[in-house]
């Protein structure tokens, strides 16, 4: 591609090693449609006839068809495609293809542009459809974890500060933290994805085309929302690539904070739930053993994702204005983060939908170990005594309660007077389990009316989500 300048051939070994396409490979949807989009900016200035861009069109169509496995696009003497074995990267491969479609004609396509606002364009593309794939199995995981939370219905368990029993809340309110973070995590990939919808085709090497192409045609042929403004900043930026695995750390982390409690709560410890046999596995030397395997490969797959961040970060760190050879190093991160969150979001609504929770041994550890002494509290509290001397008078009858072996329950009336004269024969009722979700009546707050209408505007949500993203999402693992 540069043989005009260069009198020695490339060192083999060098050659070999620094090619990419054996990485992206993948990218050869984006680099099909990119260049579509391009030769209808060089037709529209007058580079290529209308039949010239038709030609070129239908051998651009052609190749993009080309229909090739992972391993075959790692055989360099693959029988499909033969430009394998020549291609320095994905550009390459393209023209070299597109040359054995329509011959010469195919060497007028690279008028006016260069690889490096190519890869920044197809990257750009590439993970815009991650994240349309990944948003959709997101509303898969979250419309599993409301089904859960719908037949939970006022089920009661535990809630934890510390790891230590704190207050009892609903189940399906604890199953809406959850719901609530993957709000966020949708939020923050369409903000990303907001922000990075901006096409570089027509900025050139670094300065700019030098041809006045309408940078407009490019960017409405591929969706985007319009050309980037800088051709600088946009053959060098990987903003968007860092902003995305940043993103999906951050998921990944929510998704591993699940699998953690899921991992907890199904020892023989906790046992508030049976995990499901299909996605469990067994010992080899142990016959009784049972095996969390898919909440721990979740809770390890989470380090892949801020490892790629981390990667994407180092490398940009340091380089000077605009493209340098390091970014070619980004697209790995990229491409592992990406298959990484979507092979979980595979699994997991699956996995979520086929849990089954033991409620009688959520509902026993609720009920015991002071949890309504919260409650108690706001009893004393709504009698007239200042918080802070109530907390007082609830610690001290707990410690009596310790000290006897009961529960706050169990302790008589003349016994809890001892503490103060405000209690009365309404304390019982005040911490019972329904009285103490009933007094957490905010939004957001795990009263049982409040985690319904928290509920019911969560499945709005998420409803509304799914009826407003194409049914099928291009696979892109």
């Amino acid at each position: 591609m540069w043989s005009g300048r260069f009198r020695e051939p490339l060192d083999t070994s060098f050659e070999q090693w620094q090619r990419s396409f054996p990485v992206d490979w993948r990218l050869l949807p984006m680099e099909v449609d990119a260049s579509i989009a391009h030769a209808r900016m060089i037709g529209a200035a007058g580079i290529l006839t209308a039949d010239e861009l038709s030609r070129m069109i239908a051998g651009l169509e052609a190749v993009g068809a080309l229909e090739m496995s992972e391993s075959e696009f790692h055989n360099q003497n693959s029988p499909s495609v033969r430009s394998i074995s020549e291609a320095e990267d994905i550009h390459h491969f393209v023209e070299l293809e597109l040359t054995r479609e329509i011959g010469d004609l195919a060497l007028k396509l690279h008028t006016g542009r260069s690889r490096n606002e190519q890869i920044a364009t197809d990257m750009r593309l590439y993970i815009l459809g991650c994240i349309e794939t990944t948003l959709a199995g997101l509303n898969n995981w979250a419309s599993a974890l409301l089904d859960l939370a719908d037949d939970a219905g006022e089920a009661v368990m535990p809630s934890y500060t510390h790891l230590q029993r704190a207050e009892p809340v609903l189940v399906s309110h604890w199953l809406l933290a959850y719901v609530s973070m993957i709000e966020r995590d949708m939020s923050r990939l369409n903000d990303c994805k907001d922000r990075m919808n901006y096409c570089p085709l027509g900025s050139g090497a670094i300065a700019g085309a030098t041809l006045a192409l309408d940078r407009t045609i490019a960017a409405r042929s591929l969706g985007f929302s319009g050309p980037t403004l800088n051709s600088m900043d946009a053959t060098s930026d990987r903003d968007f690539a860092l902003e995305f695995t940043q993103v999906l750390s951050v998921l990944g982390l929510h998704i591993s904070r699940f699998a953690e409690e899921l991992t907890l709560f199904s020892t023989a410890e906790f046992g508030f739930l049976d995990l499901p046999e299909a996605f469990s596995t067994g010992s080899s030397a142990m016959p009784q053993k049972k095996n969390p395997d898919l909440t721990e490969l979740i809770r390890g797959k989470s380090g892949r994702l801020i490892g790629a961040a981390t990667a994407l970060s180092v490398l940009i760190k340091g380089l000077p204005l605009a493209y340098n050879k390091d970014l070619q190093e980004g697209q790995e991160p990229v491409f592992d983060a990406s298959n990484t969150v979507l092979g979980i979001l595979n699994v997991l609504p699956a996995f979520t939908r086929s849990l089954r929770f033991r409620y009688d041994r959520m509902a026993a550890a609720a009920s015991t170990g002071y949890l309504n002494a919260m409650a108690g509290a706001t009893y004393l509290s709504n009698k007239g005594v200042p918080f802070r001397k109530a907390h007082e008078q609830i610690g001290n009858a707990v410690r009596f309660g310790l000290e006897s072996g009961r529960e706050l329950d169990a302790l008589k009336l003349d016994e809890l007077k001892q503490f103060g004269d405000q209690f009365s024969e309404d304390f019982y009722e005040a911490i019972s389990i329904g009285a103490t979700l009933d007094c957490h009546d905010v939004i957001g707050g795990t009263a049982r009316r409040q985690v319904r209408t928290a509920l019911e505007g969560a499945k709005r949500r998420i409803e509304a989500d799914a009826a407003s993203r194409p049914q099928k999402s291009e696979k892109l693992v």
